[in-house]
């Protein structure tokens, strides 16, 4: 699990990187960034229930994806605020290698924006 110190603490900072930030799009997921001047990275992941309803299936996909970035830390190199917003249950079931691979091109391509 990703530490505490590398995830949001409130609502506030989630709804100013979706005002601030800039969104990368794919067929499940899509990530929103923008720069953080508090000078340290922060990460969200946001499931909705019209994604899944079940609470269970929900944390499961956000354990998945918070697990994923937390082994690709590397990746994300300037100060930022990333929130990965999930749009398919398809991420619940998706083998952990691909999940990975989809948080690495991402955190690519938010590096060239």
């Amino acid at each position: 699990m990703l530490t505490k110190t590398y995830r949001f603490h409130s609502r506030g900072g989630v709804k100013h990187a979706y005002r601030a930030g800039k969104t990368i799009r794919r067929p499940d997921l899509s990530l929103v960034f923008c720069d953080n001047p508090k000078g340290f990275t922060r990460f969200a992941v946001v499931v909705s229930k019209k994604v899944l309803r079940s609470a269970v299936g929900r944390n499961r996909i956000r354990r998945r994806v918070y697990e994923a970035i937390r082994l690709n830390l590397s990746e994300f190199k300037q100060p930022r605020d990333y929130v990965f917003v999930i749009y398919s249950q398809r991420i619940k079931s998706l083998p952990f290698s691909e999940l990975e691979k989809e948080i690495r091109e991402l955190s690519k391509e938010s590096m060239l924006q």
